[in-house]
């Protein structure tokens, strides 16, 4: 897909820029939704959430927040999300972003890829599912280890 087709909106992947090819129901959501109105989009195929502003990290926690209920269907995230926030975005649970056209010019898609291997940088991807062990250290009053 190319970002210099005005209008059109890129759907942003771990494989890049690709057009919107949903053509079902949508179940939209703000970003100042109640988590306990999610209940009600848990069966909707598709879930767009909206980010109005890039410093507005509320839809993180909402996508985390589907995925923890259980919500299996299309995740996606919707407006002012950046290029350096994509890794973020699919730890949360989303599956793809959809960015405006002028991000896309502004943003294109290497910056994007540059950042699809979004799960070699996480700290618990090297946990391998463990938590970690700390050594024992003196109590500073009974000086017992704890």
């Amino acid at each position: 897909m190319s970002a210099e087709e005005p209008g059109i909106a890129a759907i942003v992947t771990d494989a890049g820029f690709a057009p919107d090819d949903w053509i079902g129901p949508v179940a939209e959501i703000a970003p100042d939704a109640d988590p306990a109105a999610l209940a009600a989009v848990l069966d909707a195929p598709l879930v767009r959430v909206a980010f109005p502003s890039f410093a507005d990290g509320r839809g993180f926690t909402l996508a985390a927040d589907l995925r923890r209920m259980g919500y299996g269907g299309r995740l996606r995230a919707a407006g002012h999300v950046l290029a350096d926030q994509y890794a973020m975005a699919r730890r949360a649970g989303f599956d793809e972003v959809e960015i405006a056209p002028d991000l896309a010019r502004r943003q294109p898609q290497a910056q994007w890829l540059a950042r699809a291997d979004w799960q070699r940088g996480d700290y618990r991807a090297r946990l391998g599912g463990r938590l970690p062990s700390f050594p024992a250290v003196p109590d500073p009053v009974t000086k017992a280890r704890v």
